[in-house]
């Protein structure tokens, strides 16, 4: 990921000898960790800038505000997720429903490396949208709605190859897979392990209309 350089504003400069737009992305990298554990609210700008090594005066350096910080922090993990479905929905050597199944599988290994500690970070901030600043909200929903339109056109492929019933709404039956992942995430979060994922693409796929 490639971040363009800021214009320097006032006050503390950053370390010596570090790049500004390396810090930047360690700090985005650093807080996209904390928040698909904590959440936006419980999240301590301290105890991130301590990971990276960076003082505290220099924090608005780099971002104007914890409103703008968690911004970037949703931008970077918008485009991190999108690699990851692409990945999978778009992989022509698998058929379009084992390519919803790879998904599934590869989240779940995502998972379990950081044991089952750190969600879906849109997820993660829907849950506490009623306190976070309004423009979030918009945000979220686009990312959202990103989502929902690449699984439908790999919906849409399944029934091209008559995996799925033509008559089938796959924007509908998309948002609907969404809306049952999320749950299934925060699930396997508390559960600390990844059963809640395996059942949900199970019965899912399973209910499909052939």
């Amino acid at each position: 990921m490639t971040i363009e350089p800021i214009k320097p504003r006032r006050g503390r400069p950053p370390k010596a000898g570090r790049e500004n737009t390396d810090t930047r992305e360690m700090l985005i990298r650093s807080g996209t960790a904390v928040l698909t554990e904590q959440g936006f609210a419980a999240a301590g700008i301290d105890g991130i800038l301590r990971q990276v090594g960076v003082p505290k005066g220099s924090f608005y350096y780099y971002f104007d505000s914890k409103e703008a910080f968690g911004l970037a922090i949703i931008e970077n993990y918008a485009r991190f997720f999108a690699h990851k479905l692409d990945k999978c929905l778009l992989n022509e050597t698998l058929s379009p429903l084992q390519r919803i199944q790879a998904f599934v599988d590869d989240a779940a290994r995502g998972m379990a490396k950081y044991q089952f500690a750190r969600g879906c970070l849109v997820g993660n901030l829907g849950q506490e949208v009623a306190n976070l600043p309004f423009n979030y909200r918009q945000q979220l929903l686009s990312i959202l709605t990103e989502w929902e339109s690449r699984l439908s056109h790999c919906l849409q492929a399944a029934q091209q190859q008559n995996e799925l019933a033509a008559s089938v709404d796959c924007d509908a039956l998309a948002a609907y897979f969404w809306s049952g992942w999320e749950g299934a995430v925060m699930r396997a979060k508390l559960n600390g392990n990844a059963q809640p994922l395996t059942q949900f693409i199970h019965f899912f796929l399973a209910g499909l209309p052939r």
